[in-house]
């Protein structure tokens, strides 16, 4: 039996969220229903349903008669989810370069040979897809499955502020794709001070970036 078919509310919703994650709609950008629901050519109602979804998720503000916000990120998030990425993540990466499942890093490795290729194309988009899934991968060789259920609810905002941090700085795509590899040195020469240590200032460098 088929999957139900995509209700109207679902594809507005689906369709603004991508936008907003990508940037294709800014923080600080006011969308009116009316153009939403021409472009994809629906009614107003599933696009003001969609909006009232985004708007609890925190990443839209409506406003009566005048449309949604999109939720610029605040520095106090910023800090909250690079403060919880650390936390986690120099868990993981000490976890791995003593411990790793076999494959962990050279999946790693992969992974960044999927950024450089991406970077190369100029695809900020699929490197920043790319690099959510080589930090994922690193906190899922850690083998704990409830700090990597923890890891999954930063999802969007990882994305969204990723995105971010390439749109405004390209050069962070080379910065990023040296820490990795030194990163997964640090992983296959087993040192998980180091490991930790350069997992660590990879998210200071990205904060920084992103809050310049």
């Amino acid at each position: 039996m088929g999957s139900p078919p995509e209700s109207a509310k679902d594809r507005a919703y689906a369709f603004v969220k991508e936008r907003v994650l990508d940037g294709v709609y800014p923080g600080g950008e006011l969308l009116s229903e009316g153009e939403v629901a021409a472009e994809l050519g629906l009614s107003r109602t599933p696009v003001r349903e969609a909006f009232l979804l985004l708007e609890a998720e925190g990443l839209m503000r409506l406003y009566p008669k005048r449309g949604a916000l999109v939720v610029p990120v605040s520095p106090d998030e910023v800090r909250d989810v690079m403060e919880t990425r650390q936390v986690v993540e120099r868990h993981a990466a000490a976890r791995v370069a003593t411990r790793a499942p076999e494959g962990v890093i050279d999946e790693l490795q992969g992974l960044v040979d999927e950024q450089a290729a991406r970077a190369a194309e100029g695809d900020g988009a699929g490197f920043v897809d790319a690099d959510r899934r080589f930090h994922r991968t690193l906190v899922e060789g850690a083998g704990n499955a409830v700090l990597l259920r923890l890891y999954d609810t930063l999802r969007d905002r990882q994305r969204r502020m990723g995105t971010a941090t390439v749109t405004r700085d390209p050069a962070a795509m080379a910065a990023f794709l040296a820490e990795h590899r030194a990163i997964i040195g640090a992983l296959r020469a087993g040192n998980a001070t180091e490991a930790s240590e350069r997992i660590e200032r990879h998210i200071a460098g990205a904060r920084a970036r992103l809050t310049r």
